[in-house]
């Protein structure tokens, strides 16, 4: 099933050449159907790529979704002209009386600064208290994930003394899990980060499971006890060649940067990277978007915001259990 997005938008000739299954505004239209509703918080600089590599992943289900994408009111991107701005992202003041069955927040550039120093910081923790009372499921991804976990929880980041950077071997903790059900034993996912969040800390919070870590990348999976909430450290969204172009960015600007690792075939740039994580990367946003959204959130959004909160309600709300 497709996803629903702009006619006009960008990535929606990208993902037809690729024979990605799309629906146009026009086409959605004439059928007589729910789609899910997601809204995609994107904090990237580079708004096309970002986009079209999620809507990649976010295609490949048996689903029919229908995409708005968010930006920050607070700041504007250098990157993106105010024209393309205009016609395919929203504001918050556009959303915050609509209900959405899933959010997702991107990562963003700026985790080596203090969350209170990031110019949107006060936006964007207005988004994540909406979101908590209008999104029935949050998927929040890399400093994203960094982000929420210390707004909701108060849990901090910690400044590494190299960039953790490359792909790196992960392994399931809680197999029975329905966001990892698929999943093997061991899997490899991108990293990309200067900073990290400390097993130690989250053993101090109840309602929070790690449902995977790495021994050499750290944190990778976590999740609140009611599945509403999930938190995930790296970049299962990336392309091939995405690590590349970071790695070969720095070097242009004179930056010292190792080598991405496990990423490049025979660890050699000119011989191209090897692409290991595709398939679980794939797993990881189908699961999410199935039973953590599809078969969880109301057909009638308008009840959301009454009914399905985070603390629960004496409707008692069907949760995703750990």
């Amino acid at each position: 099933m497709p996803v629903k997005i702009s006619d006009a938008l960008p990535a929606k000739n990208v993902l037809e050449q690729e024979n990605i299954f799309v629906m146009t505004e026009k086409r959605a239209a004439s059928q007589d159907i729910r789609p899910l509703r997601l809204l995609i918080l994107n904090l990237m600089p580079l708004k096309t790529s970002t986009e079209t590599s999620l809507l990649r992943r976010l295609s490949n289900t048996p689903l029919q979704i229908e995409v708005d994408f968010l930006r920050t009111a607070t700041y504007t991107s250098r990157h993106a002209s105010a024209e393309y701005l205009e016609e395919f992202y929203k504001t918050f003041d556009q959303v915050r009386k609509l209900s959405y069955d899933g959010l997702i927040i991107t990562g963003a550039p700026v985790e080596t600064m203090e969350f209170e120093d990031v110019e949107y910081w006060d936006e964007l923790c207005e988004i994540m208290e909406w979101g908590a009372n209008h999104v029935f499921a949050t998927l929040f991804l890399c400093w994203g994930a960094q982000a929420g976990l210390y707004y909701h929880y108060g849990i901090r980041k910690y400044a590494m003394e190299h960039k953790m950077f490359g792909i790196f071997e992960h392994r399931v903790k809680v197999s029975n899990t329905p966001l990892l059900r698929g999943f093997d034993d061991t899997f490899k996912a991108p990293h990309s980060r200067h900073t990290e969040v400390r097993s130690e800390d989250l053993e101090k919070v109840k309602e929070l499971h790690v449902l995977s870590d790495s021994d050499e990348a750290g944190l990778y999976i976590v999740a609140s006890e009611d599945g509403r909430q999930v938190f995930v450290f790296g970049h299962p969204e990336y392309e091939s060649g995405t690590l590349d172009q970071e790695y070969r960015r720095d070097i242009d600007k004179g930056l010292h940067i190792e080598m991405p690792k496990n990423y490049y075939r025979n660890d050699d740039p000119e011989q191209g990277p090897v692409v290991s994580w595709y398939s679980h990367a794939q797993l990881l946003y189908t699961n999410w978007l199935n039973y953590y959204v599809y078969q969880t959130t109301p057909f009638d959004l308008d009840l959301l915001p009454e009914t399905y909160t985070l603390q629960g309600s004496p409707a008692e709300p069907k949760h995703i259990r750990l």
